[in-house]
């Protein structure tokens, strides 16, 4: 099963399910943004729109794409907003998200899926406006090290999707190659406990003006 079924069949019960990777890392994305408002925000890997609501909060625009279709149409179930839009998307391949520069692009849990993310990092370097924030919350490399994977449980039996993994070196050397500035990294916790192996990384990246 690829990636974008794997997301298909989660679809139903990725809001209800026992998740704290998911959970976790929507707090680590509420801390770790600048307190700036937005105009226009593309959000990557939107998935049922966990953090949409926060997002359009923080943002005039936001454009969610996800490569899953059922994704999609259940976070275009939540959000009404003539401020937010959704398109189906595969970020391998060429972005076509409008012409007009975005100041905001989050990327949550979705590198681990991706296997080359210099391409990725160069294609978001080009669709941010110098000044620029990116944001990443990835399952901590640690976490994958001793075989967490981003999975769920079926009728059938447990779901692993297909990732990679990536070192907190990989994330910091493409971001510098595609010349972003690292402002911030960070680890988060469950339950804040820091004697645990972290769940979740993020970095938090400008494009400079």
């Amino acid at each position: 099963m690829n990636i974008q079924q794997s997301y298909d069949l989660w679809s139903e019960i990725y809001d209800t399910n026992f998740n704290k990777t998911r959970d976790l890392e929507a707090i680590a994305i509420s801390r770790s943004l600048p307190t700036q408002h937005f105009k226009k925000c593309l959000e990557v890997g939107c998935g049922t729109g966990k953090n949409t609501k926060f997002l359009l909060e923080r943002a005039n625009q936001v454009t969610c794409i996800d490569i899953s279709e059922a994704m999609l149409l259940k976070a275009k179930e939540k959000f009404k907003s003539d401020r937010v839009t959704f398109q189906q998307a595969d970020i391998t391949m060429k972005w076509d998200f409008g012409t007009d520069g975005f100041d905001l692009i989050p990327f949550s849990l979705i590198l681990e899926h991706i296997d080359d993310l210099g391409s990725v990092f160069k294609k978001a370097a080009a669709s941010l406006v110098p000044g620029g924030y990116v944001y990443i919350g990835e399952l901590h490399p640690f976490k994958q090290y001793s075989g967490t994977r981003a999975r769920f449980s079926t009728k059938s039996g447990q779901q692993i999707v297909p990732c990679f993994t990536h070192h907190v070196s990989d994330f910091v050397q493409e971001a510098i190659e595609n010349g972003f500035r690292i402002l911030d990294l960070n680890e988060f916790f469950d339950d804040n406990d820091l004697t645990v192996t972290p769940r979740i990384l993020t970095i938090l990246l400008t494009k400079p003006l």
